[in-house]
């Protein structure tokens, strides 16, 4: 049986679209007063109001998370205005897809900048209030949660750095956890297959037609489908740990 978030606080970075929005919005509804973490601060500011208006607690946060001095700064001023800190949703990533050769190598500097050092700097500074929540009331564990892909599970061409990236998610949520785990603080990944985000906004426009034509006819998931399945890891019972979801659309056949 699920349970409620009530009494604790939760820390969601790329809050301002998508599967972050998402899932800030439900732990708001399943009880957490909810730090919301991105960089534009309009959508952020608009999120934290609904949230307030439906009876919930909101903080917004305009971080940039690759710098680490502001990934810190945002969840000690999380732990500082909230109390405390029992669950954390690593969400925020760039997808920017395309051949290897002749790429821009910004992009993967981009891609590694935010999916890997932006997801590590917010975990080694959450880690702490992590453990700490995990030996106090309401609920005697935490969790981190660590948004990844199917792209994190097997490598396909034109997608190289991303699959680097979103395999060192995977190894890094794992390693984790077996260091962790034994202290109630649950480490879990999730790995979405194709979602209707702004995701591929980012693409350049050569490839963003390529991406969207090879889905044209996936019926694609939404991000509330992901949001419930961060709420099932964190509202789990304490002796519950959900590792690993793998979700993809019914009729996407691929990777």
């Amino acid at each position: 049986m699920a349970e409620r978030l009530d009494g604790t606080v939760a820390l969601v970075t790329g809050a301002s679209s998508g599967i972050g929005e998402a899932a800030a919005r439900e732990l708001a509804r399943q009880g957490a007063a909810v730090a919301l973490v991105a960089r534009r601060g309009d959508r952020l500011d608009a999120l934290a109001a609904e949230i307030a208006d439906a009876g919930g607690s909101a903080l917004a946060l305009v971080t940039d998370i690759t710098d680490q001095a502001r990934a810190i700064a945002a969840v000690e001023r999380t732990v500082s205005e909230l109390g405390r800190l029992d669950t954390v949703v690593n969400n925020a990533g760039v997808m920017l897809l395309g051949p290897a050769v002749g790429a821009p190598v910004e992009e993967w500097d981009r891609m590694v900048r935010l999916n890997v050092q932006g997801l590590l700097y917010v975990a080694h500074a959450a880690l702490p209030h992590l453990i700490e929540a995990a030996e106090s009331e309401p609920r005697r564990v935490a969790d981190l949660v660590n948004i990844s892909s199917v792209a994190g599970r097997r490598a396909t061409a034109f997608s190289g750095v991303y699959n680097l990236t979103k395999h060192g998610v995977n190894a890094f949520t794992e390693a984790l956890r077996q260091e962790v785990t034994e202290r109630h603080v649950r480490v879990s990944v999730v790995e979405p297959g194709a979602v209707g985000t702004e995701l591929t906004d980012h693409l350049r426009p050569e490839i963003r037609e390529t991406a969207r034509q090879r889905f044209a006819d996936v019926e694609m998931l939404h991000a509330q489908d992901i949001a419930d399945a961060i709420a099932y890891i964190v509202t789990s019972p304490r002796r519950v740990a959900v590792n690993e979801i793998l979700i993809r659309p019914t009729n996407q056949p691929g990777p």
